[in-house]
């Protein structure tokens, strides 16, 4: 008799939309691994019963997605620090009958950065976020761990910036997005959680005028891979990183979890996914 193939999936609710199984299936015929990775439909009600899912149905862990990442959180026997101070997971492993959880949407928006705009991150810099929902608390959280001298918090409703600013403590700033224009003079990173600009939809009251030309420029949305916001900040000739590569590295710690070979993000995988999303590099 030998184990089975390693299985593993994304849940979430909807998750037809989710492009994992396109990163994870590349990996896996790259190590020429046996193993799969799913799309795991669970509604909200069901997901109480997420341990027993996943173990019954023979998985080694999972990624999680929205609306999940925080009921997830509470779900875990044990809990990495990082996911712990979000109150939110986004990778579930087992270790014999205990299921691990980690949040890696804060190491994947670094190693986006660090790999397309390197040196992004010298000494004594400012960043301001725009959002205040739950893809914002990872970013202010890594860029923290980076030793920002300060991170500015810019929402439509400034009450929920103020309170994710006291949150995170006396570097962060809280404003108003209407404060934008004012407040980017300040920035040496100016970063995009909302979901203004994806799809091609809405946009942003305020120009990019206010920010010094060594500027970098970067958004989580990746449909489409240049947003708005980034055609804005390119025609002025700032520094811009789309937010595909956000998705990719957060990828990685999971299938090295799962399938026990540490990936790689190449320009080979984001093509691969460029493809999908009916672009070219």
């Amino acid at each position: 008799m030998t184990d089975p193939a390693p299985r593993a999936g994304v849940i979430g609710w909807p998750v037809d939309h989710s492009r994992s199984p396109l990163i994870h299936s590349y990996w896996l015929d790259q190590f020429d691994l046996a193993g799969s990775y799913e799309r795991l439909p669970i509604e909200p009600d069901a997901i109480s019963d997420l341990k027993h899912i996943l173990r019954d149905g023979g998985f080694v862990g999972a990624n999680v997605t929205l609306p999940h990442k925080e009921s997830a959180a509470d779900l875990v026997d044990w809990i990495d620090p990082p996911a712990a101070e979000l109150g939110a997971v986004n990778t579930l492993w087992f270790e014999g009958d205990r299921l691990m959880g980690a949040n890696t949407d804060g190491y994947g928006f670094l190693a986006n950065l660090d790999e397309r705009a390197p040196g992004w991150d010298r000494p004594g810099i400012k960043a301001v976020v725009l959002g205040a929902g739950g893809a914002s608390r990872a970013i202010i959280q890594a860029l923290l761990h980076r030793d920002f001298d300060s991170v500015w918090i810019l929402n439509r409703t400034i009450e929920k910036a103020e309170a994710l600013a006291e949150r995170f403590g006396r570097r962060c700033r809280a404003g108003a997005l209407s404060d934008a224009a004012t407040i980017l003079s300040e920035a040496d990173i100016l970063v995009n959680t909302t979901a203004v600009g994806m799809k091609g939809e809405g946009s942003f009251d305020f120009g990019l005028d206010g920010l010094r030309s060594g500027a970098v420029v970067t958004d989580i949305v990746y449909t489409p891979l240049e947003t708005g916001l980034l055609q804005t900040a390119r025609g002025r000739g700032l520094t811009c990183v789309d937010g595909l590569g956000m998705l990719l590295h957060q990828a990685g710690p999971g299938f090295e979890k799962w399938f026990g070979r540490r990936p790689e993000v190449t320009e080979s995988l984001r093509d691969h996914v460029l493809k999908d999303l009916g672009r070219t590099a």
